[in-house]
């Protein structure tokens, strides 16, 4: 195939982050919980969007929809979805592309589930509000909905309320709620937390199925390397609020160039590695309110010198599609821990 061919074939761009920036003013001083982040998704393509707890990631989702919880507000960047930007745009427009366009699993549905509605209230009712549609036909939408996510007897369930489910029942009533109006994009923040190792597997694999059958795009949001492995095309890893790496996911998982990305794959349980101990990052994610000088990961790193603590190193393209923000990316020789996987 001619690269001109493979071009015109290759799937568009549906969303792209330019530097985005979203800050808290508290009483402590400006939290820069998104301090630049840049990056992209394509048209059925499944973004994971890795790091640990406090690097920025849930911000950077709500930050899509506008949706930043007070103090947070939006300073710089852009947010092309479809081509056009999603903070030049009115909330009525917003309200039109929120749950239609874009779709949200919070990270706990049984808070974002209301405990005093029907799941049938509660389906319908994004339903309605998107499509021109009758109470009828949209309970008939919502009981395909629950077959479609797997629940059985969907016409019973349908009429439970929140907390006659299972934590595993309604996180398939979240996916549901999220997948109403057939979306573009959707946003799954954590979307396995407080579930055990058996239903986040089946959650996982039935999101995966979904997001292929409809068609759509994804950004899966984890502080887990092991749930991305088998579901995401590729994977951004953020950290204290900046991008430090993207590729595609057999790229970071076997040729990692920062040294953040390849401290989280040690943290990996395998099998294939026989470890007897899990490895640690040293050290914390930084205040953001007096984040550090230069790369915010430098305290933290064992290659770090004198350049990493005075300059922010930029995201640049190392090779085709993998970015990496590391004074010394191609200096020092990252070994994955993955690599002894793929010898024996």
């Amino acid at each position: 195939m001619k690269l001109m061919e493979w071009k015109l074939m290759a799937p568009k761009e549906l969303l792209k982050i330019e530097n985005l920036k979203t800050y808290f003013d508290t009483f402590a001083g400006l939290v820069k919980a998104v301090d630049g982040v840049s990056l992209e998704v394509r048209e059925g393509e499944t973004l994971g969007l890795v790091g640990e707890s406090g690097s920025g990631k849930s911000v950077t989702a709500l930050s899509i929809l506008r949706i930043v919880p007070t103090p947070g507000k939006i300073i710089d960047g852009k947010i092309i979805y479809k081509e056009e930007n999603l903070l030049e745009k009115t909330e009525n427009d917003l309200q039109k592309i929120r749950g239609k366009e874009i779709g949200y699993i919070f990270q706990d549905p049984a808070t974002s589930l209301n405990p005093v509605f029907t799941i049938a209230d509660q389906l319908t009712e994004v339903i309605k509000r998107h499509q021109n549609v009758t109470k009828k036909e949209a309970l008939k939408k919502a009981i395909e909905l629950l077959r479609l996510v797997e629940i059985p007897d969907p016409e019973l369930k349908i009429w439970n309320f929140p907390h006659q489910l299972s934590g595993g029942m309604k996180q398939r009533i979240a996916i549901a709620r999220a997948l109403s109006c057939q979306p573009s994009l959707l946003l799954a923040d954590e979307p396995t937390t407080n579930l055990d190792v058996t239903i986040q597997a089946q959650i996982l694999q039935l999101m995966k199925n979904l997001k292929d059958k409809l068609g759509m795009s994804m950004i899966l949001i984890t502080h887990d390397m092991g749930i991305v492995a088998g579901v995401a095309d590729r994977i951004t890893v953020l950290y204290a609020g900046r991008v430090c790496e993207t590729a595609d996911t057999k790229t970071i998982f076997y040729n990692p160039l920062h040294p953040y990305t390849n401290a989280l794959l040690t943290a990996v349980p395998s099998l294939a590695l026989r470890k007897e101990k899990l490895a640690v990052i040293p050290g914390t994610i930084p205040n953001l309110v007096e984040p550090p000088s230069g790369c915010r990961f430098h305290p933290r790193c064992e290659y770090a010198k004198a350049v990493c603590a005075e300059k922010i190193p930029p995201l640049e393209e190392v090779e085709s599609r993998h970015y990496v923000a590391c004074h010394r990316a191609l200096e020092i020789d990252l070994e994955s821990p993955l690599g002894a996987e793929t010898n024996e």
